[in-house]
């Protein structure tokens, strides 16, 4: 059996964990609103017409701030729309999903469902198709509290209060030919930069996102940053990064290192926003709002789901609903692992998305809500994950990749909460065929005993959890842990995810 060794230590610390690293993403897109957290004839919905099931599900998911309402989506939204009587709200066209929207749910009924899975709000501000004027509009309506026309509207449309928006999110994907209003990385700097001094006009501690690449592999990136941060640095607090991945062909050996990918990019966007930092002498340090990450089977929208035609503009369509695998999750737990490996500099991230559209959640319209495969790494991580993220040290067999090159077969991180005395380890088994003995030195953070295990292996890596089998894939106890003076040992099967809680 191959044999891996591990090394935590308290005293090598990345950095605090932020809760915001937890997020989670709500689009108008598909069944993820109508459908999916908001079906009022279901017989579990509430006075608001909620579903219940989904607001349980969303708890024990463990989301923090949930980014709204786009995503795409948001750079042809005209946010008057969605408040104010219901029967008043006009219906429109959304280009950027070729749908219709109906502005059913808005602001205030998209607070009100936060409020119930208990998390809070990260709203993000159209600048494709509207600008400066249009933000502060929206900024004051949801944020000021003394008396001005918009607050009254706010106030006759039943929230006298504000609604306290803590994050903001200048524009989505501005760098991407398919947004609405894309612009180059100058005039879009030139544009945050603009809003960004006009909000902080109301509210200097505002926190604010600038808009980074929409992924690695777009032709802009690296300029993109560079060019947009030289604008913006000094009015911002974070920089986005987005990422999905997916096989590429039968290739199973480098989609299992799709971390790999990130920490690439993760780090070349520290890199660049430092050399920007050193070039303006600035004292002050940019970190990054991973605001949209996930396993998503891109191509299968462009083959299946994509909606065209004049005419044609459904509500709540059917759209972009992966059904995850034990693969997809191991991935996928793999990808928490880096944002956790980089949270000095990842102080915020939002997983996308969260109910039927490429989500941890699914629900049947008038039937049953589930998890599918991703949802244990994610609920189970946030969980455990408290205090700071340790560097720890991995000392594993390697494989060759053909993308990613020689990588290890065991990825780790580990978490060490000093005032609970409680620590957890999170690790993925990289290894298609074998089992892999890790050995883990606890000498470093003092006597301790193994409070819970996780394990999500499957015989059948392609295994899904669906309608017809809704608890196909869970995780499981591993009964191989063995904690005997200071050093643990657990066998890791293939393709697993695997959690370590301490105490």
């Amino acid at each position: 059996m191959p044999h891996a060794h591990i090394s935590v230590d308290p005293r090598f610390t990345i950095g605090p964990i932020n809760r915001n690293l937890f997020g989670g993403f709500v689009e108008h897109l598909g069944r993820h609103v109508y459908d999916g957290i908001h079906e009022p004839g279901h017989e579990t919905a509430d006075d608001e017409g909620f579903r219940q099931d989904v607001i349980e599900l969303v708890r024990e998911l463990g989301v923090s701030t949930i980014r709204y309402p786009g995503g795409n989506f948001v750079s042809g939204f005209r946010w008057e729309d969605s408040v104010g009587p219901k029967d008043q709200r006009p219906r429109r066209l959304d280009l950027a999903w070729h749908s219709t929207e109906t502005n059913e749910v808005g602001l205030h009924e998209f607070s009100s469902w936060l409020e119930k899975v208990g998390s809070e709000l990260m709203l993000a501000v159209n600048l494709g198709t509207r600008g400066t004027l249009e933000a502060l509009d929206l900024f004051e309506y949801a944020n000021v509290s003394v008396p001005t026309e918009l607050t009254a509207r706010r106030a006759a449309n039943g929230r006298d209060e504000p609604f306290g928006v803590k994050i903001w999110c200048l524009g989505n994907e501005m760098d991407g030919p398919w947004q609405l209003g894309h612009r180059n990385a100058d005039d879009y700097g030139k544009l945050a930069s603009q809003t960004a001094k006009a909000l902080r006009q109301v509210d200097p501690g505002v926190e604010l996102v600038v808009c980074g690449s929409s992924s690695a592999h777009m032709p802009t990136f690296g300029e993109w940053e560079r060019t947009v941060l030289h604008h913006t640095y000094d009015d911002v607090d974070y920089i986005s990064c987005h990422a999905y991945y997916e096989p590429v062909g039968d290739d199973l050996d480098s989609f299992l290192a799709s971390a790999v990918d990130m920490d690439g990019f993760i780090d070349a966007v520290v890199d660049t926003a430092d050399h920007v930092r050193a070039v303006k002498g600035s004292s002050k340090r940019i970190n990054i709002s991973f605001d949209e990450w996930n396993v998503w089977y891109q191509s299968r929208y462009h083959d299946v789901d994509r909606i065209d035609g004049v005419d044609e503009w459904p509500i709540a369509p059917r759209l972009l609903e992966d059904e995850y695998s034990l693969i997809d999750a191991v991935v996928f737990g793999g990808l928490m692992i880096s944002l956790l490996r980089h949270a000095d500099r990842v102080t915020s991230a939002s997983l996308a998305q969260l109910v039927n559209v490429i989500a941890p959640i699914m629900t049947e319209p008038g039937g049953i809500a589930w998890r599918q495969t991703t949802f244990f790494p994610f609920s189970i991580t946030s969980r455990l994950a408290r205090g700071a993220a340790l560097d720890v040290k991995v000392e594993a067999p390697t494989h060759e990749t053909s993308r990613f090159g020689e990588v290890p077969l065991v990825d780790a991180v580990a978490t060490h909460d000093a005032d609970a005395g409680e620590s957890a380890v999170f690790l993925v088994n990289r290894s298609q065929t074998d089992d892999i003995e890790v050995t883990i030195d606890l000498s470093g953070i003092g006597e301790r005993k193994i409070r819970e295990t996780h394990t999500l292996a499957d015989a059948d890596i392609h295994a899904r959890n669906t309608l017809e089998d809704p608890e196909r894939v869970a995780p499981r106890p591993n009964d191989t842990a063995r904690l005997e003076s200071g050093v643990l040992t657990i066998t890791l099967p293939p393709v697993s995810w695997n959690a370590i809680a301490l105490a």
